[in-house]
């Protein structure tokens, strides 16, 4: 495989996103053709929704698989492996007297008066948690080595035990990694069918607790990682698609997929930061400088901040909570993970979650949901539960015969039989109940946005919102005018705008060290640096463009922030503007700042980016559409309006008011009363508020 910043040859290149409903597919040509395709997924095994995809857009292309240059992907693989708790069975190595780490964890609650919540178990369970007689101290020195012959010992244990997957985590193994990588190599001698992570190769930095678990994460999801891989390359090798496969990070950028087997930690958040990221490439294209990144799919809704050109990248998150947001008490529902992750925060509210009432008579809407298979009762796959998209297709919103480019045909009959259960619980007309759903549902994504928005002193009414996903549209004009945001974008292909996200995305690498007292010298702090950006180059190519970053914090605290070093030789002119930056950042959002001597600086990071070929403008042309008759459709609101039904191609640059729907292959976009919808030059339809 070549490594993935070597030139390709001019062909097609093909961007295939999974979510939780459908598998969403983009092909762009080397005339700049773009052909894209929206397929059911296919859980469990969804690569194969993804070669089926593959093939079905190639098809409609009228190309041949040889012709493809890149396989770009962005995949939830390791998110469900942690989400349904079907990973592997999880060893942890330690240091004697060290065993309990993950059990111990942190004491954050993310409910704080909630008595009834427990932690989550560990990955790994007690009794396949093993000590080793070895210690390295705080200043590196090791009182006693590991033994070779008591790691033997151990790899007899660990495979008598039925062991699958092992993350090494030794005390201070950050400071003196050599040590825990001798540990790994004998194991991964002895149990060469057991996945072998080292906490240093994936999380090398201070904080027992959480450089444990994200090398348990990483274990626990491994050899499902690395089996989905396998599958997926034979599957598309098979229909002679045989272009390197390049998967989505968490932080934004791409990565050949034999990285990705060894830290897979890295693509937790893989499907959305492919979204975010094309947000970021469009927004930088209109000079947009606040974005907020709103992507609602079938099974969740999810939102991320934007600012000057670049989206906000958390140095720790959680998955498995619920809701990905780990600041302050808002933490502890999930498993910590210390990897570049873009900030997203997700609720369970998408087209296929379950609208339900509870004993008290209140309306929900998710976090369960219906997925792809049954789907939600229109679908008419044996669904029987009222969704989202039952209630959407109710109020007139959806069209009542089709949708994803007529794939998948619409009951309305189904829908409604499927909410009147809803409606007799709360005493209402259908109707009346699929509003209310509606409303629940904008009421629960607010606390996404606010996530990333007002939690972080940032005002969301500073924003302008670009909506995308197979519902965000939908709801992303209610959504803003109950935020005060008062514009709205839906980009072109905007239910396939993540797989969108990942042609334009560039390949990207990331190191770190942990900050040492040495580095307070000026000259060893630069050689750290270059010796960080020549690792980064190594893997994509010495024209790479590579940032120094410093994450920071003020004496005393547990959390840092990732600071940008500004670029040129390091002087102390230099650091005083990046502790500058520190402590206007500090500010904004946490409301106060320090001084300069309590400034602790803790990682060093540098990141590599190999920019793509690809530029977002060349993937906004309007999309080909049948000529279609214009029609009406009643849909309730307030009250039951005739609202007009229209293509995007047939929405003028002249602002025209709401009610209206705007109907695309692969999304609806509500335009409600009150409001008004243009399209721009970049093909994006525009939504804003009509004057009083």
């Amino acid at each position: 495989m070549p490594r993935s910043h070597d030139p390709q040859p001019a062909g097609w290149r093909v961007g295939a996103d999974i979510g939780g409903t459908f598998t969403d597919v983009i092909a762009l040509g080397p005339a700049g053709e773009v052909v894209p395709m929206k397929v059911p997924s296919t859980p469990p095994e969804y690569g194969e929704g993804v070669v089926t995809a593959t093939t079905a857009v190639l098809s409609a292309a009228g190309t041949e698989a040889e012709s493809v240059v890149a396989m770009l992907h962005g995949t939830t693989v390791a998110t469900n492996a942690i989400l349904s708790m079907s990973g592997v069975r999880t060893a942890v190595v330690t240091t004697r007297g060290f065993r309990d780490v993950l059990e111990i964890g942190r004491l954050r609650r993310p409910s704080l008066y909630d008595l009834s919540w427990s932690k989550p178990e560990p990955l790994a369970r007690r009794r396949n948690r093993y000590e080793l007689d070895q210690r390295i101290t705080a200043d590196g020195q090791l009182s006693p080595s590991a033994d070779a012959d008591e790691v033997r010992a151990l790899a007899g244990r660990l495979r008598a035990d039925g062991i699958e997957a092992v993350a090494v985590c030794l005390l201070n193994s950050y400071i003196r990694p050599d040590e825990e990588r001798r540990v790994a190599e004998l194991l991964r001698a002895e149990l060469p069918e057991v996945y072998v992570t080292a906490s240093v190769d994936v999380s090398p930095q201070p904080h027992e607790f959480e450089r444990t678990s994200t090398a348990a994460v990483n274990a626990y999801v491994g050899p499902a990682v690395h089996g989905y891989l396998t599958r997926l390359e034979a599957g598309l090798r098979a229909e002679n698609v045989r272009a390197p496969l390049l998967v989505m990070q968490s932080s934004g950028g791409l990565l050949d997929a034999a990285s990705v087997v060894r830290r897979p930690v890295q693509i937790i958040e893989s499907g959305p930061a492919a979204g975010v990221t094309a947000v970021q490439k469009l927004g930088q294209l209109i000079g947009l400088s606040t974005v907020v990144a709103f992507d609602m799919g079938g099974t969740t809704a999810k939102a991320s901040l934007i600012e000057h050109g670049e989206p906000f990248v958390s140095a720790d998150y959680e998955v498995g909570g619920g809701m990905n947001v780990a600041r302050g008490l808002s933490s502890g529902a999930g498993y910590p993970v210390r990897a570049p992750s873009i900030d997203i925060a997700e609720v369970g509210s998408g087209g296929g979650s379950i609208i339900s009432v509870d004993s008290a008579g209140a309306l929900h809407v998710g976090p369960a949901s219906a997925g792809s298979r049954p789907g939600p009762a229109c679908y008419g796959q044996g669904g029987e539960l009222p969704t989202l998209t039952d209630a959407n297709v109710t109020l007139g919103y959806l069209s009542p015969q089709s949708l994803a480019g007529g794939r998948v045909a619409i009951h309305p009959d189904l829908a409604e039989k499927a909410l009147s259960t809803v409606a007799e619980q709360l005493g209402e007309d259908i109707p009346g109940a699929a509003r209310g759903a509606y409303q629940v549902a904008v009421s629960s994504m607010t606390t996404a946005v606010k996530a990333v928005t007002s939690e972080r002193g940032r005002d969301p009414r500073e924003a302008t919102m670009v909506a995308f996903g197979g519902a965000g549209p939908l709801y992303a004009a209610a959504l803003a005018r109950e935020l005060g945001i008062d514009t709205v974008l839906v980009p072109v292909h905007p239910g396939l705008f993540s797989s969108l996200g990942l042609l334009v995305a560039d390949t990207e690498r990331h190191e770190l060290s942990p900050y040492r007292a040495e580095f307070a010298e000026i000259p060893a702090l630069a050689e750290e640096f270059a010796r960080l950006s020549e690792k980064v180059r190594e893997e994509l190519g010495e024209d790479a463009i590579v940032d120094r970053l410093l994450d920071m914090r003020y004496r005393g605290q547990r959390f840092e922030l990732r600071i940008r070093v500004p670029d040129g030789e390091l002087t102390e002119d230099l650091l005083a503007e990046t502790r500058a930056r520190f402590h206007a950042e500090h500010k904004r959002t946490y409301g106060r700042a320090g001084t300069d001597d309590l400034v602790e600086p803790v990682n060093l990071r540098v990141r590599g980016r190999q920019p793509t070929p690809v530029s977002i403008s060349d993937v906004l042309a309007l999309p080909e559409s049948e000529s279609t008759t214009p029609s009406t459709r009643e849909c309730r609101f307030a009250e039951t309006v005739s609202a007009p039904v229209i293509t995007r191609a047939a929405l003028g640059a002249a602002p025209a008011p709401g009610p209206m729907i705007i109907e695309d292959m692969d999304a609806t976009t509500l335009v409600p009363p009150g409001a008004q919808a243009h399209r721009d030059r970049f093909n994006n339809i525009v939504i804003t508020w009509s004057a009083a």
